[in-house]
């Protein structure tokens, strides 16, 4: 067997108990909260040792962040320059949108008990760096800013966090009504609103 097709196959492994970690974690999120969440507990309900999870994971925080990774996948040519102040808007609130549909795919239980000021993974001073929605959009405005496609009222950074607080806001909002808020209309209102008055139209 060649290097290439035994490195597929490590890799394919390392992949899959990846995920039975992660789905562990997910139905002790699920069923017991955040509370019960420890790496004992996560490693007897996935069936694996403790030198496995840290072969994978850092901390149980960095296993909460590789869910994003799962997220569905944004198109490329989507996130090119935008010809204006709306297609930048238009392709932002796409991101969230993208990320809204994944929430409700996850369920009410995960997201309520992941959205807790003890998980450490939503701390943006201390992310890994995943493919967050976050990171995305920051890259694709600096990227955007940098070629003079667009320009901001306001520093990057400072837009950059206000994006990340609406959008927890909503987040939150959508747990707190029980899954019953209109999470994908409040999450398109309140960004367009935001971004409207931010990305300058001249």
């Amino acid at each position: 067997m060649s290097d290439t097709q035994e490195l597929s196959k490590q890799q394919l492994k390392s992949k899959e108990t990846k995920g039975r970690i992660f789905r562990a974690a997910k139905t002790i999120l699920q069923e017991k909260g955040y509370e019960a969440l420890s790496i004992k507990n996560i490693c007897e309900e996935a069936g694996v040792s403790n030198g496995s999870f840290y072969h994978h994971f850092k901390t149980k925080d960095d296993l909460l962040s590789y869910y994003i990774e799962e997220q569905p996948s944004i198109n490329p040519d989507l996130l090119d320059l935008p010809g204006s102040a709306e297609e930048a808007i238009t392709t932002i609130v796409h991101v969230y949108l993208n990320y809204v549909e994944y929430c409700k795919e996850l369920g009410l239980e995960f997201i309520s008990n992941y959205y807790t000021p003890k998980n450490q993974s939503l701390n943006p001073d201390i992310r890994t760096e995943r493919p967050y929605p976050i990171l995305t959009v920051h890259n694709y405005l600096q990227k955007s800013i940098d070629a003079g496609a667009i320009a901001l009222r306001r520093p990057l950074e400072d837009v950059s966090t206000d994006i990340r607080m609406i959008v927890i806001g909503n987040v939150f909002e959508w747990c707190l009504k029980n899954g019953k808020a209109d999470f994908e209309q409040n999450m398109r209102r309140s960004l367009e609103c935001y971004l409207d008055g931010v990305i300058n139209k001249d």
